[in-house]
């Protein structure tokens, strides 16, 4: 699955609506940016998204959901977990096979983390975090890619190669970000929400900055 159809999504916290009702069509090869303020709903609308698909997703959390007490690797490893048998997953905990060993090296090599393997998550600077929760989503690798601002730690340079990494690597994403040049010149549809809804839906070659900005 590459493509999806999603009606009815909708949230509320403390009896507030933050979300919808709205719905969402992506088609296979849609490369979204949600854009809008802090508190538009955009995580919100990532999260009923991944809920609805799940397994068919490779999701960057904003708050990363890394294990501290892990090393990078595991931590990196967590993403293919629910695709091996219990009794394999717990042999890697203690001695990782050099096949797996080697896919992962390889993803942390191509975002500069390739000697950062064994440092646990917790001594971890917060731009590292980051690209760790991004190997992890390269290395489940499944059709569609959920993520909520996956490079706001990161400086000019490495945000840019990640997002080409990212861009390169999955067919359909779906992507909040905050920085509106990242989202033009990244992605080839923008979604902008405002108030839980969906205020700005475009092919990103009919809108300038200029049309984006107004949503914040």
């Amino acid at each position: 699955m590459s493509g999806f159809d999603l009606s009815g999504l909708t949230a509320s916290f403390s009896g507030k609506r933050v979300i919808g009702p709205l719905s969402l069509k992506v088609n296979p090869g849609d490369k979204i940016a949600l854009v809008g303020k802090s508190g538009a709903g955009k995580s919100t609308l990532i999260r009923l998204i991944h809920e609805r698909i799940n397994r068919n997703s490779s999701l960057v959390p904003q708050d990363l959901g890394l294990v501290n007490a892990l090393s990078v690797f595991h931590n990196v490893f967590m993403g293919q977990l629910d695709k091996h048998a219990t009794w394999y997953s717990t042999l890697t905990l203690a001695r990782p096979f050099a096949k797996d060993k080697a896919e992962v090296l390889s993803l942390l090599e191509s975002l500069s983390m390739g000697d950062k393997l064994w440092t646990p998550a917790a001594s971890l600077s917060g731009g590292q975090r980051q690209r760790v929760a991004i190997a992890r989503a390269l290395y489940r690798n499944a059709a569609v890619l959920l993520a909520d601002e996956p490079v706001s730690a990161l400086d000019g340079p490495m945000a840019n190669s990640v997002m080409t990494h990212l861009r390169g690597r999955f067919s359909t994403s779906v992507i909040a970000l905050h920085d509106v040049d990242l989202a033009l010149h990244y992605c080839n549809r923008i979604v902008g929400i405002e108030s839980g809804q969906i205020a700005l839906d475009q092919p990103t070659e009919n809108l300038a900055a200029t049309d984006i900005m107004s949503l914040y």
